[in-house]
């Protein structure tokens, strides 16, 4: 599937006009209709949704209104595939621009990371112990690979606990497609970056390692990273405390390992939002994450000085795709009975992939 063109009639409406539209096909379409929205929108999704949150929390929350037929996920692709796997068979979801993907998820696809799972095996043979681990932020054929080979989902919160279970269950974990995740988390876990863990690139062979390398790493982790999460620097975090005397220096740990190392905190999304929001007043914060994030943050906080830590950094650009123009354009033709953008993973991707996330709710829980 891919995103038609949006019809021109949507094309040219004011903020306002658009504005006032949603709200009136909301409230046409009553309670069937549930719009979740990523963290990561802009204010003008944000402000239509009926639940906020991280992709795992959505992915939840799509369960919480039985009532529900259809979900508008106002977020990215893996995403709606994530709510569709999670939700009843009778529940539509809908992506409302086809377009909106994710650069991690897609640096890491279903024939590399097989052909990687085979390179494995020829070079470990018989003593094969490695337990993959994808992280959320992955297509639905990914999570239905783990959940297939014994492996779980991981978010960015429960990496810990997810990986901690998989060197239960082998000597290797095999983490993707976030490198960045994956290093922060063993290192959490007290691995050591440098002599315990390599990096796999899908293009190179043996993910340009040796096969000794590759015998003797607890973690191969693929050559996945977040672009707005990388952007984020030890000059940024210096200039910052050099400026704001008592900052806090708050990150994701999508951010690179000596980012992580440096920052006063660490977490995901959700733990951000609950850190700065039990922070005293007058506390000083800078945010190591998506600006649209931080920028809210600091409007429903102006007791607190919130910035983000790099002042140049642009919104998440394939999030920004979800223009209020295409909602809009979804939700009318809601209205009239006709579904568009409808995400459906298919039905051996989604019962593996539904194992994979099962698990990780049961070694996680």
């Amino acid at each position: 599937m891919y995103q038609v063109p949006l019809p021109p009639e949507y094309t040219d409406l004011s903020a306002e006009e658009i504005r006032s539209r949603i709200h009136a096909a909301k409230a046409a379409l009553g309670s069937g209709t549930v719009i979740l929205g990523h963290h990561y929108q802009r204010d003008e999704i944000i402000e239509h949704a009926d639940h906020r949150g991280d992709s795992y929390k959505l992915a939840k929350d799509a369960n919480l209104h039985p009532e529900a037929h259809t979900i508008v996920f106002c977020g990215v692709h893996f995403m709606a595939e994530s709510a569709d796997i999670l939700t009843p068979d009778h529940v539509k979801v809908i992506l409302p621009n086809l377009a909106a993907g994710c650069s991690m998820a897609d640096m890491a696809n279903i024939f590399q990371v097989r052909k990687c799972w085979q390179e494995l095996q020829r070079v470990l043979g018989d003593a094969m112990s490695v337990v993959p681990v994808t992280y959320i932020n992955s297509a639905a054929n990914l999570k239905g690979f783990v959940g297939e080979n014994g492996g779980t989902v991981c978010t960015s919160t429960n990496a810990p606990t997810a990986v901690a279970w998989a060197l239960t269950q082998g000597e290797k974990v095999l983490f993707f497609p976030d490198q960045h995740l994956g290093r922060n988390t063993g290192a959490r876990l007290g691995y050591d970056p440098e002599t315990e863990m390599v990096v796999w690139d899908p293009f190179k062979p043996l993910g340009g390692n040796t096969e000794e390398a590759i015998r003797s790493a607890k973690f191969i982790l693929w050559k996945g990273h977040c672009s707005v999460h990388k952007r984020f620097s030890l000059e940024q975090i210096a200039k910052a405390r050099a400026e704001h005397p008592g900052i806090n220096i708050l990150v994701h740990p999508e951010c690179e390992l000596e980012v992580v190392n440096a920052a006063d905190f660490n977490g995901s999304t959700e733990y951000i939002i609950k850190t700065v929001e039990s922070a005293e007043p007058g506390s000083k914060w800078a945010v190591g994450t998506e600006i649209n994030l931080v920028n809210r943050l600091a409007k429903e906080m102006p007791d607190r000085l919130i910035f983000c830590l790099d002042p140049q950094i642009c919104p998440c650009s394939t999030m920004y795709r979800i223009h209020p123009s295409f909602l809009l354009w979804t939700l009318e033709n809601l209205v009239n009975g006709v579904v568009v953008n409808q995400v459906v993973v298919p039905d051996k991707v989604k019962r593996f992939a539904k194992i994979a996330l099962d698990r990780m709710l049961t070694v996680c829980a």
